[in-house]
């Protein structure tokens, strides 16, 4: 009779934790959006920013496509270091020192204070490397940031695959890379991708890293990554602090939040479709 009652109250409280997360986030996003909604227009999405403090009229075309280019560098980055670590350490890594030296490492890098990986961007990227301020430097940094997001999660689905398979493929007589490229890999892509859009979402919303490496407060939309860009969450962050209308700030937060859903929702039906549901 206690176990059937800690099993009820265990399924309770998991019910009521699920309900209040998802009220929570619910209330937060449709908050932003319902005070954003009465600033979005053609005007606003295709505009440039304008007025005095700048924000204050016009629109965040350019934000918005400095943005996306942020987190494509960021998560063409990321992705490719991420996998080839995951595959390497789940398929290849025999020494057990070397495989704590490089989990070590990816757990420091998480847990490292974004301001930090930007001044570290900073001066590595920006003025050792050359790369100036521009997308390039801001999207390293961000693939830096996002890089054990995504590490860890394909590690993670790497070790579900089946062993049946691999063990029925390597006694078949396939290589190791084969049976990795063909199987492996497209068996956890969907599960990959998935993985990328999250750690892209946060990329985006991140401020911190971009500050010194690419975002500037007002730019054209960049013509090259070797261009310094806008982005949304700096140019957010700039009209809270120059005391904007909050129309605008909300408008630009509303449309922050819609490309983050949108690169959500984008991850999760093509995962639907990789695994054929």
């Amino acid at each position: 009779m206690d176990r059937r009652r800690k099993y009820k109250e265990i399924i309770i409280w998991s019910i009521l934790s699920a309900a209040i997360t998802f009220a929570v986030a619910f209330f937060i996003i449709g908050y932003i959006m319902l005070k954003g909604s009465r600033t979005i227009s053609a005007e606003f999405l295709l505009d440039s920013p304008k007025g005095f403090p700048l924000g204050s009229s016009g629109g965040v075309y350019p934000a918005i496509i400095g943005s996306l280019a942020f987190t494509g560098v960021a998560c063409a980055v990321a992705s490719l270091l991420a996998v080839s670590t995951a595959v390497y350490l789940k398929f290849y890594c025999t020494s057990r020192r070397l495989y704590n030296v490089i989990r070590l490492v990816i757990e420091s890098t998480a847990g490292m204070p974004s301001i930090v990986l930007g001044l570290f961007g900073y001066t590595l990227f920006v003025l050792k490397l050359g790369f100036g301020v521009s997308v390039l430097s801001g999207g390293l940094v961000l693939g830096i940031m996002i890089f054990p997001f995504i590490e860890v999660r394909v590690e993670k689905r790497l070790g579900e695959i089946e062993q049946d398979m691999l063990l029925s493929s390597y006694a078949l007589g396939v290589s190791r890379y084969y049976t990795i490229k063909r199987l492996v890999l497209r068996e956890a892509l969907a599960d990959i991708i998935s993985s990328v859009a999250l750690a892209g979402g946060f990329a985006m919303g991140a401020t911190a890293p971009i500050i010194l490496t690419g975002a500037v407060i007002y730019a054209k939309a960049p013509e090259s990554i070797m261009s310094p860009a806008m982005a949304l969450s700096y140019h957010l962050y700039v009209l809270v602090g120059e005391g904007a209308p909050l129309e605008y700030v909300y408008g630009t937060a509303t449309v922050l939040v819609m490309l983050i859903l949108a690169i959500n929702g984008a991850a999760m039906l093509i995962g639907r479709m990789k695994r054929g549901e």
